[in-house]
């Protein structure tokens, strides 16, 4: 799956601190005996925990897809290009055909446009063709026992145990990402708990067999995430030789009009009037350029890799009627092994670069900046053997 995770995670479905030494780690089993326990306090019936335990296993598979998430080192270019396929981008249209008054429905309820939804659709499970098969239980036991990032997954597993109690889910058959993520747009269990809707009036919230649930709860999800209807999300835009790069990146949002007065225009149409944006330079300024306006960052609370996201705010442009992007002819980037380097060699500087995974992630791209504007380089963000070699 391409989601590394969401980040809505319902608080008050924690009931209480947890001590550090329970949190994480040690025996498997007395972890789960732990989360049972816990359960239980809950208000869970001990029939309910039981039984939603019965068939949980550590999954090594899990940890292992965990680690090597090597997708989001793909630049911009490479990623979308072989995600944003004409195929694809033809079964989108026949979707958007298919599901026209669930789509209708959907942007008069929640405001978000169908191209958003296909894009999301497309990306996660390839129109719920690709939706995962590991044991959804049993991933998110394992990674909340995994202490890498167990307060995002800890209270997984117990929103999955609240919608097993429901009827919605079943931990011995129950499947999807590897990161416990379900359905057709994959949301995590908190996520449905807590803005699941009931598209299709069964009386039951299932993301994996009903489009309609799926989709209505991904745009009910996005609305909440603070969705702007009626406003755009990304726009591919021409940008001056003579710009100040230091001011391109999420870091700057500035009104529209003072872009336009200092000479970015939209590639075709024109810029959203009255908004504030972005300049976005995935691949620095020799490739290509997009205008991100504040839906953009809606994305970001969906999933946080740059390059995943900015390709599906592209998909859903495309969607929407924009043209394919101009490439542009971007300055080389770095290998995987430079990468790495590189951040090694920021993380030195005193610069936050979080992991050293080879990834060109929000805050390398910071560090690169800042390292680019002290160097006299062109501040853009985009980290080149140049750079490299100046380090």
């Amino acid at each position: 799956m391409l989601r590394a995770f969401l980040l809505s995670i319902p608080a008050l479905l924690v009931a209480g601190p947890i001590s550090a030494e329970a949190r994480c780690g040690g025996p498997f089993g007395a972890f789960v005996t732990g989360l049972k326990a816990e359960a239980s306090a809950m208000g869970h019936p001990d029939a309910t925990v039981d039984a939603f335990f019965a068939s949980v296993r550590q999954d090594p598979a899990v940890i292992r897809a965990d680690r090597a998430q090597g997708v989001f080192r793909k630049n911009f270019i490479e990623f979308s290009r072989a995600v944003i396929s004409a195929d694809r981008m033809a079964r989108a249209t026949a979707n958007a055909a298919r599901y026209d008054r669930l789509f209708d429905r959907i942007e008069a309820e929640y405001g978000v446009p169908r191209g958003v939804l296909l894009a999301f659709w497309a990306l996660e499970t390839d129109f719920g063709a690709v939706q995962g098969d590991f044991n959804t239980a049993n991933a998110l036991v394992t990674l909340a026992h995994d202490c890498r990032r167990p307060d995002l997954f800890r209270p997984q597993v117990f929103s999955a145990i609240e919608l097993y109690a429901r009827g919605d889910f079943d931990p011995a058959t129950g499947t999807g990402a590897w990161a416990g993520e379900i359905g057709q747009v994959q949301m995590l269990p908190g996520d449905i708990l807590a803005h699941g809707v009931d598209g299709d009036g069964d009386g039951h919230v299932r993301l994996k067999a009903s489009a309609a649930d799926a989709l209505m709860s991904g745009a009910n999800l996005l609305q909440h995430l603070g969705w702007r209807p009626n406003q755009p999300w990304l726009q591919e835009i021409v940008v001056p030789e003579g710009l100040d790069w230091s001011r391109t990146g999420l870091h700057t949002e500035l009104p529209i009009a003072e872009w336009v007065a200092l000479g970015v225009q939209a590639r075709s149409g024109d810029l959203a009037e009255g908004l504030t944006g972005s300049v976005l330079l995935p691949m620095g300024r020799n490739g290509p350029a997009f205008m991100a306006y504040p839906n953009f960052r809606v994305y970001f609370d969906w999933n946080q890799s740059f390059v995943y996201v900015t390709t599906a705010a592209c998909f859903a442009a495309r969607q929407d009627g924009e043209a394919v992007y101009d490439p542009g002819t971007p300055d080389p980037g770095l290998t995987g092994e430079q990468m790495k380097l590189l951040q090694e060699r920021l993380a030195a500087r005193g610069h936050d670069v979080g992991k050293i995974d080879g990834i060109l992630g929000a805050l390398t791209r910071a560090a690169v900046q800042k390292e680019q504007s002290r160097l006299g380089l062109p501040a853009d963000a985009w980290p080149t053997p140049a750079l490299l070699a100046a380090l």
